[in-house]
This record gives structure tokens, sequence and C-alpha cells, in this order.
């Protein structure tokens, strides 16, 4: 981090990093998805159509975070940026069914979709610049993995 920049005085920082997860010194991201899991099962049970709006607010507010900090910063993506990382995992838990093996289900399957990066989440996160591309590639992570959750409650309902 940029000498005189502390997360700690600036709430745009504060958010972006995580409320200051993402300054773990090793595996940041990880870090910052344990938080988002925090605040996950903090939520109250919210009507999907409130969560879905949720999640567009905090992906619109995540790319002006993101962006303003990266620049702030001088580094694209910094890897103690985590607001993308919160976002991509509230998208992976949309419409799951409750439960603390969901919970955790939905937080390995981010954390993979991630850090392994298939297509199309690689394109977008070589491809798109700026707050967007920070916040893009984790929201499709997020939704592949909210796709794979209804695809296994699917499969085991219809046996």
């Amino acid at each position: 981090m940029p000498p005189g920049l502390s997360i700690w005085r600036n709430p745009i920082h504060l958010l972006a990093f995580g409320f200051g997860s993402g300054l773990s010194p090793w595996a940041p991201g990880t870090f910052g998805t344990a938080v988002a899991v925090l605040l996950y099962v903090l939520f109250p049970p919210l009507h999907w159509s409130v969560y879905l709006l949720m999640l567009l607010v905090t992906f619109i507010l995540g790319i002006w975070l993101c962006g303003r900090t990266s620049r702030d910063m001088g580094v694209h993506d910094h890897g103690g940026i985590v607001w993308d990382e919160f976002v991509g995992y509230w998208a992976t838990m949309f419409m799951a069914p409750a439960g603390w093996q969901w919970v955790a289900g939905g937080f390995v399957l981010f954390r993979l979709l991630d850090i392994l990066k298939p297509w199309p989440i690689k394109w977008a996160d070589q491809q798109v610049g700026g707050g967007l591309g920070i916040m893009l590639d984790d929201l499709i992570a997020g939704i592949m993995g909210a796709l794979c959750i209804q695809a296994v409650v699917l499969l085991s309902t219809s046996g």
C-alpha cells in the first residue's frame, strides 16, 4: 500500500478493503469472502426481489468503491480490495436454501470459481478494466456459483 494511504481513515477504502479483511497477508480474497459469509448469515431473510435489489445496489456501489480505491492506490485490482468478493459470494447465495451446509458449500464453490477463473470469468478479469472490471469477474463467478447451487437443489429434489 502506498505510504500515507490508510484504509482506516477513508470510509471508501475501508469498504473496498472489506472492513479490513483485505489487509490479511495471506489469501485476502478468502478472508474477505469469510467476512461476506458472516454478513450473509446476519442478513434477515429477504424476499428474492429485495435480495436481488441488494445485489444490484452493492454491485453498482462496488464499481465506484473499487475503482476509486484502485485509482487512489495506483494499482489496478489490488489484492486487498475485497468488496468484489463480498458481492460475488452474495450472488452465489442468491435463492440458496437455508442451512449451514449451503452457506459453507457456497463459500467453497465461490472461492474455487474465483481462484480457477474458468471462462467467462477469466475473460472478464483480463478484458474489462476499472471498477467494473474488478467487480465483473466476481459477479460472474457468483452467478455461476448460484447456478451450480440451484442445479444441486433441482437434482436433489427430482429423485
